[in-house]
């Protein structure tokens, strides 16, 4: 899908899960039970549910934005990430409680057992700003219910219904009934049949199709697709006979993610204009390919499939996802402000702890959000880190203005920061104030849940490059600037809007 196909992105909205396939071999039963015992070989982790759909959506080449709830968590962090690899943009809603799970345990690629983890479904916080702007101006809209709660949010089901875009409505049993006017619902047989209370006709078709309608109806929605499975689809519009559209060849294969599949197919094919029957046989086509090519394993992006935990769990009582999550829940039930920075803090110096102490005072926690020692050397060269991430991460969180710590594995905390979602993002530095319109490269990012970025002052000569030379050089402290201010005055005091002044 071309860029220039559509005005705007299309936007995913609904329940994000955390997949994770693990994959081993059973060779003996259990001895204090007679069940198998799976002896782990490999696992790999994918987004689920709605994120599975904009993963899906993004590697068509569409601008893909991704509007659901992420909790305060390690899952949370991972999802983050592997949905930043793919090059979605993550539109975070908070979550109350956990991040939902499934757990797939396979052997010689079939299922043995699902394990659910993260328990009942939270609450979704409210929508920002820029989420409901991001509706609005969508070319297509994809709501994928999973039955968790983010499609019941009042707010964002009124966007929905102001929305001019097309929209797709992928329901869930346990959901809520789609918004007056969608283009398109896409149920599988067994979801139209429970949401429809039809019971089983004389035939298959007839009973979709007596679903197809009665949805069609309850929900005047303008038409209704009904998936079959390697079957294709059955298309029901007003007053027409239903279209029959058959899958293209019938495959056997993993179907995990297809109804996934279909839905966004079929939401990019309006996005570029085309007819409710056209996408339909799109959506089709595409989700027939899917099974037939192996499926979810083979379907994902590379970058997906390759991505390292980008968060790294670490130990330590204020070091890793778990830490950071457990702060920022902390702070946000109570209604205070979460505050981030980030860097390499490589030698740790007075202009580090200048930065930290300054970022600490504009809220009621502070997380540092720190380059791991493969990030460090991306971007440092192959002679840095000087410290090791496990030192650096330690020194940083004994410090009395640091209350967590977040290590990451790529080259910017972006990912990071979709989860973390703090109210002000901090960096120390050197900015001009002339009346320029100097924009921190995380703004952006901050701007979709209504964040700020600040900036505040640093030492004079006060890096980690000077520091390295000086030691290589021998010169000590004489490579410190000789001002003969004390150390903890700063050269200047600069900040974007809001200023930091006025940031808490």
């Amino acid at each position: 899908m071309r860029r220039s196909d559509v005005t705007g992105p299309v936007v995913v909205l609904g329940d994000t899960l955390l997949d994770r396939d693990v994959e081993g071999v059973v060779n003996r039963l259990c001895p204090d039970s007679p069940v198998p015992v799976l002896d782990e070989t490999t696992y790999a982790d994918r987004p689920g549910g709605a994120g599975l759909a904009a993963v899906f959506a993004a590697a068509e080449g569409a601008e893909v934005a991704l509007v659901t709830a992420i909790a305060d968590d390690a899952g949370g962090a991972r999802l983050g990430t592997l949905l930043a690899a793919a090059g979605v943009q993550l539109y975070a809603l908070p979550l109350a409680g956990a991040t939902p799970e499934k757990i797939r345990l396979r052997a010689r690629g079939r299922v043995l057992l699902r394990h659910d983890r993260g328990g009942p479904a939270g609450s979704p916080g409210e929508p920002s700003e820029a989420v409901l702007r991001l509706l609005a101006n969508a070319s297509a809209v994809l709501v994928s219910d999973y039955g968790r709660g983010v499609a019941r949010q009042p707010a964002l089901r009124a966007a929905l219904a102001a929305t001019r875009a097309p929209v797709v409505w992928d329901p869930h049993p346990r959901g809520p009934a789609a918004v007056p006017g969608v283009h398109l619902a896409t149920p599988n047989e067994p979801e139209a049949r429970e949401l429809a209370k039809v019971r089983p006709g004389a035939s298959r078709l007839v009973t979709a199709s007596r679903s197809a309608q009665a949805l069609r109806r309850r929900w005047r929605a303008g038409a209704v697709a009904v998936t079959l499975g390697g079957d294709g689809a059955l298309l029901c519009h007003a007053g027409s006979t239903p279209l029959v559209v058959s899958a293209p060849a019938s495959a056997d294969g993993d179907t995990c993610g297809a109804g996934d599949r279909f839905a966004a197919a079929a939401a990019l094919a309006l996005a570029r204009g085309a007819l409710v029957s056209e996408a339909v046989q799109e959506a089709v086509a595409e989700a027939s390919a899917y099974v037939a090519g192996g499926g979810v394993a083979d379907a994902l992006p590379d970058p997906v499939r390759t991505a390292s935990p980008a968060v790294v769990i670490s130990d330590g009582e204020r070091i890793g996802a778990d830490a950071a999550g457990a702060v920022v829940a902390r702070v946000r039930a109570a209604g205070g402000t979460v505050v981030a920075t980030g860097g390499c803090f490589d030698l740790l110096h007075a202009g580090h702890v200048a930065t930290l102490e300054a970022a600490r005072q504009l809220g009621d926690c502070l997380v540092v959000c720190l380059n791991s020692d493969a990030s460090v050397t991306g971007l440092k060269g192959p002679d840095r880190p000087v410290v090791p991430q496990g030192d650096r991460s330690r020194l940083l969180a004994a410090l009395s203005c640091v209350d967590a710590v977040l290590i990451f594995d790529e080259a910017t905390p972006h990912a990071a920061l979709s989860w973390l979602r703090p109210d002000i993002w901090v960096k120390g530095g050197d900015y001009a104030t002339g009346g320029g319109e100097e924009t921190l490269p995380e703004a952006e990012i901050l701007a979709r849940w209504g964040g700020h970025t600040v900036v505040v002052p640093y030492l004079d000569g006060r890096s980690t490059t000077d520091v390295i030379a000086a030691a290589r050089s021998g010169r000590g402290s004489a490579a410190w600037p000789g001002t003969g201010e004390p150390a903890s005055a700063p050269r200047r005091a600069v900040a974007n809007r809001p200023t930091a002044e006025g940031a808490r």
